[in-house]
């Protein structure tokens, strides 16, 4: 089963993912790992990338394509792959099409952003790596981790201002491939608001069908 998982920052995306390549056993492909081991290897695109980089440059759709299709033909990607965070924009997803990688369904997390911005802002962590919710999942003593007891902070990029930017660049560049995939029968949209578990069911019950 070959997937590709959407959603905006804070739809719990990392989560899901990790739930959906433990139960069908298929790895979690994330295109920066797959580049920099293309590029550490020597590959012929590896060392394209390479070149860009060294320039300065944004290194090309094509050749990040080139590189993930190398992969995903690879065997460890026999059994299915979830692409997580690729594409990121329309024309990658067009590309990756024309190129013939086959993708069975897309599943499109969604989330309100109000929900998003209360769930991010209200975020807090520690340096020894601990994390917690002011409303869901509070430290036991205001602003100070349970675990290590240090104090906790909020991260540059959970700030409301920084998380409201971040989901106007993801409605803008990222929301427009999942009308690309729902016109072609593979979009399968999932509420990602509620327990954790529920969500993962609504998914699961979602890919079940797609197998039977």
């Amino acid at each position: 089963m070959n997937l590709i998982l959407m959603g905006a920052p804070g739809a719990g995306k990392g989560t899901q993912s990790d739930k959906i390549t433990a139960k069908y056993q298929i790895p979690a492909v994330a295109t920066g790992d797959i580049l920099r081991r293309a590029i550490k290897d020597g590959t012929e695109l590896g060392q394209k990338a390479q070149s860009y980089i060294n320039e300065g440059k944004l290194v090309p759709d094509e050749v990040v394509i080139g590189i993930i299709k190398e992969h995903l033909a690879s065997d460890a990607c026999k059994n299915g792959f979830v692409l997580d965070g690729f594409p990121r924009s329309l024309p990658q997803a067009e590309a990756l099409d024309a190129m013939g990688v086959q993708i069975d369904a897309v599943v499109s997390i969604e989330v309100p952003d109000d929900v998003i911005v209360s769930r991010m802002s209200g975020r807090r962590v520690c340096g020894c790596g601990a994390s917690y919710h002011i409303l869901h999942n509070p430290p036991k003593t205001a602003d100070v981790c349970d675990k290590c007891g240090a104090a906790l902070y909020i991260r540059a990029d959970d700030n409301a201002d920084t998380v409201l930017s971040r989901l106007q660049t993801y409605h803008n560049t990222t929301e427009p491939i999942a009308a690309f995939y729902e016109s072609r029968g593979k979009l399968i949209r999932i509420d990602g608001q509620g327990a954790v578990e529920d969500i993962t069911a609504k998914i699961f019950s979602a890919l079940d069908a797609l197998q039977a």
